[in-house]
């Protein structure tokens, strides 16, 4: 089934029976070459292909004929099968198998052991051939029934001329079973022949058993790295108190539609995104925004679905529903991110191409030599070195060691309220040099606040500012209503008469009586009051990048507040994260220069660059990028819409549901600078843990397969012996145990998983 997700058109299918890196190049292959196809990407972690088409578009129906005809098959996305995430059919085979794997392994031992004691205590001396063929109808049907699964997938992909690690291991057993047969219905002339009669039905049907026991725990590893989304989906409420014809009926979350009204009580998760019509209430946002504290909301306010209300009742307006709510946005971006493929992954896919191929002629190649040259029994040697390259080389976790670490990170950046949109853009974070920030909404509030308050002629300053509040309550100016929010008072407390406000002056009242004027220095003086005395501190906090505004009161003047865009209190922390990663910190503001000076300075922000227009700010990126810098940039995702495409990478910064999640390559949720620095820490080690893995696979596969070739043999040969330590692991001869073989290559897969489920407990406290 085929899903929409991405965006700009791309979609995304979902594939069962994927089990290692060469799975993953044959889909591309398949996908790749049908007709509209632009680019595809495949994620062996997450059993996905997202398709970009071409212009044309293309057919979904061509898409999933390309998965079949490739072996596979495809399967419901997991918006739509959350509730069988875990427990669905898929899994539930998985572990089927596992069982009759194990069930089987036991049978087979206890029948082989009862065999052996009847034989003795009955006296009834059988002979080699009773005991083989006691053990064959027992292995049989278990290791028909077990490996069904690997043996019918090879056949698939055998089919339409392909291999993957379904051959390796199908090839392998068969070798060793077909081996036994031989041994067992063909004693007499393997005796002639002077081979050793030896069956290894056990060590098929136990391989069998591994590589099933490491599909099973591989799926419990994915799950884990894959739990970001499923955690987002788990966050939606079942159902929605709406109010209808004044009476409140509870209704499924899903069928809200804009503009309904509903109802959230006390502790009740929030059904959609909303407005506040009525009622005062403090909401956690933490599963959306990783913003430990709550936030309060009032009349007015935004709301998003899933996030859980405080202490007090809300009356609410549905402004979006379905895929419009920030949740699910967030969702299908996490979702997208961890689908995509990172350009780390091209060396692995290139190898993958080919691995399967040239392992199964490495494997031939060892079985001649040892057949060929090898001591006796030569075939049985050959063979089961053969089996043993077949079964160690199987490239799991070749295909394991991207997406894993990308599906964890990106994962663990949702928790914190980072999103990446790909991996490439995970990728590249990693890689940037200098990180330029917007400064208005970004490195500071965005509104002008009161910053500062100097009182003159023997006022105080809560004096000052009760006046001016006082005087400006009724003024629409930016600035007057930030000096009444900031008033020490409730200001219906003030008796206020005859407002007059002067554009591009200021504004005048009667406040208790007593003429207030509050402007600039030159309405001041127009409206007789001397302004001698504050020229002095009117520069100083020029000098900081703050706007004087001067109160006078009964032609007297009062004091000065020095007004400002005030920097976020999480600023300085973020720009000091931010440079003791190792990297320069720059910022672009259109401001005038003395006020972004400032704010750099008092941020401790390398270098500034003020008076900027929008394609000024992106001349300046270019100008970095040409002096060899990669550049991150970081805005509000709107007005600095080009600078963040120049970048190397753009960070969007947002608020709640109104973040810019279209904007950037990546996305901070929470409106916090200090998202830049955990985005960075999360890509760095994401992109360390990669490499981690990917190093992994490599000299894994290198290191085992000469070893399981028989590489030793020589060595121990001219020692004289295996030391005693090593014979689990080599034999008495120096040979790679088949068995030890499968759990080598079991280990391999999970060690990956284990290394890229780190990424899940990545402290990123600031």
């Amino acid at each position: 089934m085929s899903t929409e997700a991405a965006g700009a058109g791309a979609t995304t299918i979902y594939i069962k029976g994927m089990h290692c890196a060469s799975c993953v190049v044959r889909v591309e292959e398949a996908l790749g070459d049908v007709s509209g196809v632009d680019r595809v990407a495949v994620n062996l972690a997450s059993e996905s292909a997202t398709i970009q088409p071409a212009a044309g578009g293309v057919d979904s129906a061509a898409l999933v004929a390309a998965v079949r005809s490739a072996g596979y098959d495809v399967r419901r996305p997991p918006a739509e099968a959350a509730t069988e995430a875990w427990e669905g059919e898929e899994q539930a085979r998985e572990r089927s198998a596992l069982l009759w794997s194990a069930m089987g392994a036991l049978l087979l031992g206890w029948a082989t052991f009862l065999a052996m004691q009847v034989n003795r205590w009955a006296g009834l001396n059988w002979d080699r051939d009773a005991l083989f063929i006691t053990i064959f109808v027992v292995a049989t049907p278990v290791l028909l029934l077990s490996g069904e699964r690997i043996f019918r997938a090879a056949y698939k992909v055998a089919r339409y001329g392909t291999s993957d690690m379904n051959t390796l291991i199908a090839v392998g057993v068969t070798a060793a079973f077909g081996y036994s047969l031989g041994a067992t219905f063909a004693g007499e002339a393997f005796e002639e022949a002077g081979l050793r009669r030896d069956v290894f039905y056990d060590t098929a049907l136990i391989i069998v058993g591994f590589v099933l026991l490491g599909r099973y725990l591989e799926a419990r590893a994915k799950r884990k790295t894959s739990s970001a989304i499923q955690r987002l989906l788990d966050l939606r409420p079942a159902m929605a108190r709406v109010v209808r014809e004044g009476r409140e009926i509870e209704v499924p979350a899903a069928a809200l539609q804009v503009g309904d009204v509903f109802v959230v009580r006390p502790g009740e998760k929030i059904p959609t995104d909303g407005e506040v019509l009525a009622g005062l209430s403090s909401v956690d946002e933490s599963m959306l925004t990783g913003e430990s504290l709550p936030v309060e909301k009032g009349q007015g306010e935004r709301v998003f679905g899933a996030t859980i209300n405080g202490t007090g009742a809300l009356r609410l307006r549905a402004t979006q529903v379905g895929a419009e709510t920030a949740l699910a946005r967030i969702t299908a971006l996490v979702e997208a991110a961890q689908a995509s493929k990172a350009p780390i992954q091209r060396l692995a896919d290139r190898i993958a191409g080919v691995f399967v191929p040239v392992v199964i002629a490495i494997a031939l190649t060892t079985f001649l030599v040892w057949w060929v040259a090898g001591p006796d029994p030569a075939l049985t040697i050959a063979t089961l070195n053969a089996v043993a390259v077949l079964v160690v080389a199987c490239p799991c976790a070749l295909g394991l060691a991207t997406p894993t670490a990308v599906m964890a990170g990106s994962g663990r950046a949702a928790q914190q309220g980072v999103l990446f949109r790909s991996a490439e853009a995970l990728e590249a974070l990693q890689g940037v040099g200098i990180v330029a920030f917007d400064k208005t909404g970004t490195l500071t509030e965005g509104r002008p606040a009161v910053v500062d308050v100097e009182p003159l002629g023997g006022w105080d300053r809560a004096a000052v500012l009760r006046m001016a509040g006082a005087a400006g309550r009724d003024s629409e100016h930016p600035l007057a209503r930030a000096v009444a929010a900031a008033s020490p008072r409730p200001l219906d407390e003030a008796q206020v008469d005859g407002f007059e406000a002067v554009p591009g002056r200021g504004a005048r009242a009667i406040v208790g009586g007593r003429q207030v004027v509050l402007g600039n220095e030159a309405f001041m003086r127009a409206s007789g009051c001397e302004t001698a005395a504050a020229r002095e501190p009117a520069a100083r906090m020029a000098e900081r990048g703050l706007t004087p505004l001067f109160v006078g009161v009964d032609s007297e003047l009062a004091g000065l507040i020095g007004m400002g865009d005030a920097t976020k209190p999480t600023a300085r922390r973020a720009i000091a994260a931010v440079r003791a990663l190792g990297l320069r910190t720059g910022m672009l503001s259109g401001d005038h220069r003395v006020t972004a000076e400032a704010v750099a300075v008092d941020l401790g922000i390398d270098t500034v660059a003020a008076e900027l227009l929008p394609d000024e700010k992106l001349a300046a990126i270019g100008s970095w990028q040409a002096a060899g810098e990669r550049v991150a940039m970081v805005g509000d995702g709107i007005n600095d819409a080009p600078a963040l495409a120049q970048a190397d990478v753009g960070i969007a910064m947002g608020r709640g549901s109104d973040v810019a999640i279209e904007s950037g390559d990546v996305t901070l949720v929470r409106d916090d600078p200090r998202g830049v620095a955990q985005a960075l820490a999360l890509s760095r080690a994401t992109m360390r843990v990669t490499r981690q893995n990917l190093a992994w696979a490599f000299i894994y596969n290198l290191l085992l397969i000469p070893v399981a070739a028989g590489i030793f043999y020589p060595l121990f040969e001219a020692l004289g012996s295996v030391p005693g330590g090593l014979t689990w692991l080599l034999g008495e001869r120096g040979f790679f145990e088949p068995i030890v073989a499968a759990v080598a290559m079991m280990l391999s897969s999970l060690s990956v998983m284990a290394n890229s489920l780190r990424l899940q407990r990545l402290p990123l406290d600031l």
